[in-house]
């Protein structure tokens, strides 16, 4: 893709922070000592949880936890990702 949309952008950092955030905790689970690591981990869950913020702000909810329950249940209003809704 050489012009990505916002929307795919969005989720593109998702998956790579998740990636990053996972990665990390399986190295911290053989070296818990290892601050290096650990403060990595905290970037990529902040980066993380501000990317999701962005989508959802942007795009609505990532997962039926981030609905946003005082306008109604809002969860199936979009396109679901097989009805064009993914990109």
């Amino acid at each position: 893709m050489k012009n990505p949309t916002e929307k795919q952008k969005l989720m593109k950092d998702i998956y790579v922070y998740g990636f990053a955030v996972d990665d990390v905790k399986l190295y911290l689970d053989t070296h818990p000592g290892c601050c290096e690591a650990l403060a990595y981990f905290h970037r990529m869950q902040d980066a993380l949880e501000t990317a999701r913020q962005n989508y959802t702000e942007a795009f609505g909810p990532l997962e039926a936890i981030d609905v946003d329950v005082a306008d109604g249940w809002t969860w199936i209003r979009d396109p679901w990702p097989w009805e064009g809704g993914a990109c």
